[in-house]
């Protein structure tokens, strides 16, 4: 495993990080380009806070006090480099731009929700290694998954072959989200595109 800071510091910055989820419920409620109206200048805010705390000093003295004990060991590291809250706003955006609404809105929910358990049960219980994660936090992720996509589908009427591509994204995003480190992509990145490209390519090819 790769993650330093301690169980109490991961729980305090995963319940941080669930305030995230007014991101899918609030585009559920409203339309992409009010979206992307607001995550845009809240990703320009928070890339301009990072830079900042890497040279600027004063600014990242006092940062640090606040967040620094929550930051993983690649979020500290010298040079320029971005921290989760800013790939959070990114990620968002991209997948809004890139997916349909319904897809957008369930990727992120995933990310949230089992990123949050992944990594919870994988520093907890995580017993065998998988990259530089655990299979232990990687099936919690894809059972979470598999829960919120049937949730998802069946609250809105879905066919069998969105549920199916779902099911297929889940697995996918899942060993990114294990991955991501070895590939040195943030996994609020990886997990929604890797759950959104695998979803179109199976919904494609479940409907030839």
């Amino acid at each position: 495993m790769t993650d330093k800071i301690t169980y109490k510091q991961e729980i305090l910055r995963k319940g941080i990080h669930l305030f995230s989820l007014s991101i899918p419920w609030f585009y559920y409620h409203n339309s992409a380009e009010l979206m992307l109206s607001i995550l845009i200048p809240l990703a320009i805010i928070s890339v301009a806070i990072d830079l900042l705390s890497q040279y600027w000093t004063s600014f990242h003295k006092l940062f640090h006090s606040f967040f620094g004990a929550m930051m993983r060991p690649h979020e500290t590291r010298a040079g320029i480099h971005l921290n989760g809250a800013s790939w959070v706003f990114i990620s968002a955006i991209i997948t809004i731009i890139l997916f349909s609404k319904l897809v957008a809105i369930t990727a992120f929910t995933i990310l949230i929700i089992s990123d949050l358990l992944a990594a919870l049960i994988g520093r907890k219980f995580g017993r065998h290694s998988l990259f530089d994660k655990s299979w232990e936090g990687t099936v919690a992720f894809m059972i979470s998954g598999f829960i919120i996509v049937y949730l998802i589908s069946s609250s809105q009427n879905q066919s069998g072959y969105f549920l199916m591509a779902c099911l297929v994204g889940v697995i996918v995003s899942a060993f990114s989200e294990a991955a991501s480190g070895v590939l040195r992509l943030d996994d609020n990145l990886a997990v929604p595109l890797a759950f959104g490209l695998t979803h179109e390519l199976s919904l494609y090819i479940l409907k030839i």
